[in-house]
């Protein structure tokens, strides 16, 4: 099953069998001898260089104790982990496909985001990823689980060795009022802060600009070192993960197009300090 290495669902696989050892408190070692392997193959697991079968996950996981919802779970993903294309239906599927995103943006050498109507979840600060969450209906224990998770995720584009981030924003993404007036106007100047940063781009994409590839929807494309790119589509209660070359090569095109088309990157960051400003009160 070496073939399916690197793919969002062999991430979100090995991410899961790593963090169910943690949590139960097993070594990779103390685990290898309770198998009987070596914690090399265990090790390869885990980071995802290797994808076990599904007898070797429902081993490990029986190894572990894990909860029988957990272990459902994880199985699903190693049942299906020789489909390329990942698509979930139903706010359940999200939360696998999330570790998906999380292990492709942690692997990624660099990401574009095409987000139209939002700020790209790791531009967001976290009264702007609050009011997003808990306007969805999200309880407060799952709200404050996301704000957190989402915080995170942005140490991606910001450690020392950050990844490089190309974020395509629409314009009305920095108009539409998410939550109070001084929520909107901490987020634009976070916008203006992080564009300062070498490794992010910004560019806003003017509205009334006719048709163009953007009016599909929004879209995700990582790039990886080791392994083929892949776009992510993620809307409300679906979402999808696309390694198709073919489908692959017209997004990359569609970040052309719309890069052409929007501000540059000095023009953009002018706008958004001016609505910035425009908010102060």
């Amino acid at each position: 099953m070496a073939a399916t290495a690197g793919t969002p669902r062999a991430r979100a696989l090995s991410a899961a069998l790593r963090e169910a050892r943690i949590s139960s408190g097993i070594g990779v070692r103390a685990l290898a001898r309770r198998l009987e392997l070596s914690h090399v193959q265990i090790s390869n697991w885990e980071t995802g260089s290797r994808v076990p079968n599904i007898e070797t996950v429902a081993m490990i996981l029986a190894a572990i104790r894990v909860s029988p919802a957990e272990r459902e779970r994880i199985l699903d993903l190693a049942r299906n982990v020789r489909e390329p294309n990942w698509l979930t239906v139903g706010m359940n599927g999200i939360p696998q496909q999330l570790a998906g995103v999380v292990e492709c943006e942690r692997a990624a050498k660099s990401i574009v985001e095409w987000a139209p109507m939002l700020v790209p979840g790791l531009l967001q600060t976290l009264e702007y990823t609050r009011e997003i969450k808990r306007a969805s209906g999200l309880s407060q224990a799952d709200t404050e689980l996301r704000v957190m998770l989402s915080a995170s995720r942005s140490e991606v584009i910001t450690r020392r060795d950050p990844i490089g981030f190309h974020a395509l924003i629409g314009e009305a993404a920095l108009h539409d009022e998410i939550g109070s007036c001084a929520v909107m106007r901490e987020q634009l100047e976070r916008l203006v802060e992080r564009a300062a940063r070498p490794n992010i781009t910004i560019q806003i994409v003017p509205q009334r600009l006719g048709w163009h590839p953007g009016l599909a929807g929004p879209f995700v494309l990582y790039e990886f070192p080791d392994t083929s790119p892949v776009v992510h589509f993620e809307h409300h209660s679906s979402g999808a993960f696309i390694p198709s070359e073919h489908d692959v090569l017209e997004y990359q095109k569609a970040v052309d197009w719309l890069g052409g088309i929007a501000l540059t990157p000095a023009e953009s960051v002018s706008l958004v300090a001016a609505l910035a400003d425009g908010r102060k009160v």
